[in-house]
């Protein structure tokens, strides 16, 4: 069993894995510095369904940022996986396949004042329905790949190494398909206001046509 210095490393492994992935990314390193007031805070272990679906994904292929990929399972068992969405309508089979856990910030081993970040994991054929926050956003996909839809833009399919940027509440979801998605998600202010679902006034039609572009 590991103690809490065996814990320690393994958050420090997955730390210096996302630095350098960060420093390796010029779109993540445009859209904001690396913390420089990262701050290590006690863990509280929380676990959802979607853990151990992490935890069996075989299908989470990379090159370049295998060693991120690898910290964050490393990490995984630690984890205060999060229930964004609960006693929400999205539904059961969202909230038991939808994985999320935060590295730096709320409920993460570490703290800064200045960014957060997370991992957002999801299997095949998982669909994040439209949600917004007063948070700036950008994701950098660490292994799969998804289709990325943003409101008034193109929807894109990205795969390692490549980044989504959402503005102040843009709506915005993901689809995946045959293969799942692995995504460092940081956000560089609005830490306060969580996600929510997009209200149902965003054109029908848009998703449709992202889904079958």
């Amino acid at each position: 069993m590991l103690d809490h210095t065996d814990h320690d490393l393994l958050w420090d492994g997955l730390l210096t894995a996302t630095r350098e992935a960060y420093a390796a990314s010029a779109a993540l390193s445009a859209f904001s510095p690396f913390a420089g007031d990262i701050r290590r805070q006690p863990v509280t272990p929380f676990h959802v369904a979607a853990a151990a679906l992490f935890a069996a994904e075989a299908g989470l292929y990379t090159d370049s940022l295998a060693a991120l990929r690898d910290a964050f399972r490393s990490c995984a068992p630690l984890a205060q996986w999060r229930e964004t969405y609960k006693e929400t309508d999205i539904g059961q089979d969202f909230m038991d396949r939808f994985g999320c856990y935060c590295l730096i910030g709320e409920g993460g081993a570490f703290a800064s004042d200045t960014m957060a970040a997370w991992l957002v994991y999801m299997p095949p054929h998982l669909y994040y329905p439209w949600h917004q926050h007063p948070a700036e956003e950008m994701y950098l996909v660490v292994a799969g790949e998804a289709l990325f839809l943003r409101h008034g833009e193109a929807p894109e399919v990205l795969r390692p190494g490549q980044t989504s940027a959402h503005a102040s509440n843009q709506p915005h979801a993901m689809q995946t398909f045959d293969h799942p998605v692995m995504a460092l998600v940081v956000w560089r202010n609005g830490f306060d206001s969580p996600p929510v679902l997009t209200p149902k006034d965003v054109p029908t039609a848009l998703c449709k046509a992202s889904l079958q572009a």
